[in-house]
């Protein structure tokens, strides 16, 4: 939870300026661990996402994108960000992006989308589609380590490079890693590319098909 500690604290901090701060002998946060603990309960923690103000995502999204899909999934499906028609509705994973997502997931996997669950390392769309920025990723990161612990899935894929940076914190280029299987905590992580990037090198779709074989092996 440290990273959403410091993202509390910096809050304050602009709080302050703007109230016209600018030095004070006041403790700057009185924010402890126990109070900052987000809830399990996927209800209360979606609730929770849908009224975060904790970055500067939060002044130009329309719609929190938290997630969806089966809540004791044993596949969890981790993208980048919403995209524009996702922050209009407030749904992970649709227009081509998504279309593409489906296929490999009922096609290759032959399960239906449903029975998987999908979410994104951050919930709000960037601004021009951006890659998030660091601040913004870390901020968010705690509301997608809850869903993990409430939906303790068997195996995680990360779709793309930014997914895979920030649920790992390793910064290997997504082709030296994607198709490998790595253990982590009680699930295994399946690094892959993103369906956007499919759409732009439609050739890459081989590669994707690999990755979703050996997902497939596992789930036996």
């Amino acid at each position: 939870m440290r990273n959403l500690h410091n993202a509390l604290l910096l809050k304050q901090l602009y709080q302050l300026k703007q109230l016209g701060y600018r030095y004070t002998d006041l403790s700057i946060s009185n924010y402890s661990k126990s109070n900052l603990q987000l809830p399990s309960n996927m209800t209360e923690l979606k609730s929770e996402a849908m009224e975060c103000h904790l970055c500067q995502l939060s002044k130009s999204r329309n719609l929190v994108v938290f997630g969806e899909g089966d809540e004791s999934a044993d596949i969890l499906f981790i993208g980048e960000a919403p995209n524009s028609a996702e922050n209009d509705s407030g749904k992970p994973f649709i227009g081509r992006s998504g279309e593409l997502l489906t296929n490999m997931i009922e096609k290759v996997l032959l399960i239906k989308r449903a029975d998987v669950y999908i979410s994104n390392i951050v919930k709000c769309h960037t601004p021009d589609s951006r890659t998030p920025k660091p601040t913004e990723a870390h901020t968010c990161l705690p509301f997608l380590l809850k869903q993990i612990e409430s939906i303790d899935p068997k195996i995680i894929v990360t779709l793309g490079a930014t997914a895979y940076h920030y649920l790992t914190g390793d910064d290997s280029d997504i082709s030296k890693v994607r198709g490998t299987v790595q253990k982590l905590d009680n699930y295994s992580i399946v690094p892959t590319l993103h369906p956007s990037y499919l759409l732009r090198n439609p050739s890459a779709k081989r590669d994707v098909f690999s990755d979703m074989k050996l997902i497939k092996s596992l789930m036996l």
